[in-house]
């Protein structure tokens, strides 16, 4: 602990939980907790619950959980220190300066030789590009697309060589070791063939984070190689659901939001063309952290996604998540050109900036999509057509602007304003509105109940090969849940009584919380372990379920039978230790104590 514990808890007492992931995805309220669906894992039912009071987040999905200091550790794979630093900043608190520990100066050393050595193939790449004969053809592919050796220079374009190990034996020259080249996704290494290129015969753009820094590369094969396009895999310093191409330059433009394509060729197309404001997602789909660093800048977003079915498919995933974090969403129309790239070079970029601002609506996107799916001219086509658009205009919230969007539709579809109306108050009444066409990702609170208990069904099936911890666990679940028990069970267990490896550490610290304050804040214990992996194994003794009926009878039979258990396995555990060492334990005394534990009875 390199921050004094105090300094610590009153860091994360002050960064509201809720406030501080909100920050990164978009939250829902459910109730008195928030939910969304879990940024550590890819699904479709929302099953990522942080609660307010509790200070706390959980997914009933994975298992991820912990504070907001263990949120941004795993989010933005900081380090424990990296992470109280980036929180009191975020409240404005200064904190003492004090000496780095040399596991610290370790994990610092190490990143700062990733960026290093992404800087390095950079330079690699560039000079392969404009200084070799193989380089040529890398320079000619950027060239054909319309890029100026300024727009080269600006993003550092390169050229990966054809040779399967030529980076490789750069910058082993350089003195890189294997396991950083390795580390940064740079080389791979196999027993039989030995050390390859990630990236070979392929036009290079470097990939760098808000900061400048490089932190990865995206590669595009030149000829008839498989993949077509391909990314560094995820290292400590690049995560492509976390980062946005471009984003360091898009982030200083002055021009009115973003306009967020599909490619890095694009971006770059657009970027030379004036629209500085340009970014793109990196390889995969667009996810709800990237629209929250853009959501840092400006809250408008102009989607210049390719027009064919693909491209509106993710143009419509796009606008229902910038929706959920009330950002404001327009598409751009560029047909009959393909992507933004083949526009500018056919129409120029004064036309481009005309259609920017013909922009359309991401609603009535929606709405113009799903109209192709229907034969306007014939009455019940016309019909089903009403009720469709109307289950999308019946979630819009506020009552103004429903009501403008009512007119604009009917007036665009030659609809009876009065009657589509009529039709979005109906199912508005009825509660079947939708926020948007992906009504896939909207989830009664029924699922998500059915999603909680499979999990906790599973959490229980896979502890019983360890039915010590899992009893250790429940207690102090039932002791963290119902406070008091602290006190009125203290005649029956005590700390020492948690002996299983993991649980008696925390249990320590439980109850020096409540004998130090009377209570145990559950937010503020997660501060006493410094990694993700131990916040998340104590926030899971927190988070289990209790699945009986907590009344004074009930709890006192359930603390009855769990605190036996407990006991009984610490008798065990001494009879077998002490066998097991040929010691000569008291056998007898020993037996004389089980006998009485299994007469206990707790009363509250």
């Amino acid at each position: 602990m390199y921050y004094d514990k105090q300094l610590i808890d009153e860091v994360v007492s002050r960064n509201d939980i809720v406030d501080v992931i909100s920050s990164y995805v978009g939250l829902k309220r459910a109730g008195s907790s928030y939910k969304c669906c879990c940024p550590f894992h890819s699904e479709k039912t929302p099953s990522f619950s942080v609660s307010r009071e509790r200070q706390r987040y959980h997914c009933f999905g994975c298992g991820a959980g912990g504070n907001a200091l263990t949120f941004v550790m795993k989010y933005d794979n900081m380090s424990y220190v990296e992470a109280i630093q980036y929180l009191a900043q975020r409240v404005g608190m200064e904190l003492p300066e004090r000496e780095l520990s040399s596991e610290e100066k370790r994990q610092i050393s190490r990143r700062e030789k990733l960026f290093e050595i992404n800087l390095e193939a950079t330079n690699y790449f560039h000079y392969v590009l404009l200084h070799t004969e193989n380089g040529k053809k890398g320079y000619e592919y950027y060239k054909k697309r319309g890029y100026s050796d300024e727009t080269i220079k600006k993003f550092g374009l390169g050229f990966a060589n054809i040779y399967r190990d030529d980076l490789y034996k750069y910058l082993k020259g350089k003195g890189y070791s294997d396991e950083i080249m390795r580390d940064a996704g740079l080389v791979k290494f196999d027993e039989q063939y030995g050390p390859s290129d990630q990236f070979w015969n392929r036009v290079m753009v470097p990939i760098a984070n808000i900061n400048n820094r490089v932190i990865a590369f995206g590669g595009r094969v030149l000829g008839d190689g498989k993949p077509k396009y391909l990314n560094t895999r995820e290292t400590d310093i690049f995560n492509k659901s976390r980062n946005l191409f471009a984003m360091n330059l898009a982030k200083n433009s002055r021009r009115k939001g973003f306009i967020l394509c599909e490619g890095y060729m694009d971006v770059i197309a657009m970027h030379q063309a004036g629209f500085d404001n340009a970014t793109a997602s990196l390889g995969t789909a667009f996810t709800e952290g990237q629209a929250s660093i853009l959501k840092k800048y400006k809250s408008e977003i102009y989607l210049a996604y390719d027009s064919d079915d693909a491209g509106t498919r993710a143009a419509m995933k796009a606008i229902s998540i910038l929706r959920k974090l009330d950002m404001a969403q327009k598409v751009i129309d560029l047909r009959p050109y393909k992507d933004p790239d083949e526009f500018i070079k056919n129409e120029g970029a004064e036309a481009f900036e005309k259609r920017i601002q013909n922009a359309i609506n991401g609603r009535l996107f929606e709405i113009n999509h799903i109209s192709a799916n229907y034969n306007m001219d014939d009455p019940e086509e016309k019909t089903k057509f009403m009720k469709a658009a109307g289950r999308l205009l019946a979630g819009i919230e506020d009552k103004t602007e429903r009501a403008n969007y009512i007119e604009s539709v009917a007036s665009k579809y030659f609809l009876d304003k009065d009657v589509l109306k009529s039709i979005v108050s109906d199912i508005g009444l009825a509660g079947l509105g939708e926020s948007s066409l992906l009504v896939e990702d909207d989830v009664s609170e029924t699922e998500t109940q059915n999603n909680y208990n499979r999990v906790v069904q599973g959490n229980r099936n896979a502890t019983k090969e360890n039915p010590a911890e899992e009893n250790e666990k429940y207690l102090l679940t039932l002791m963290v849940n119902n406070q008091e028990l602290f006190g009125k069970l203290s005649k029956y267990i005590s700390r020492e009584d948690f002996t299983e490896e993991g649980i008696k550490d925390v249990a320590d610290i439980l109850f020096d919380e409540y004998e130090k304050n009377g209570k145990v804040e559950l937010s503020l214990v997660l501060n006493d372990f410094e990694d993700v992996e131990s916040q998340e194994r104590v926030n899971s003794i927190f988070s289990k379920e209790l699945d009986f009926d907590t009344s004074p009878s009930v709890m006192e039979k359930v603390l009855t039978d769990i605190i036996i258990k407990i006991k009984i396995n610490n008798i065990d555990k001494k009879l077998t230790g002490e066998a097991g060492a040929g010691g000569g334990v008291n056998r007898i005394q020993l037996a004389k104590e089980k006998e009485a534990v299994k007469k206990l009875k707790v009363k509250l």
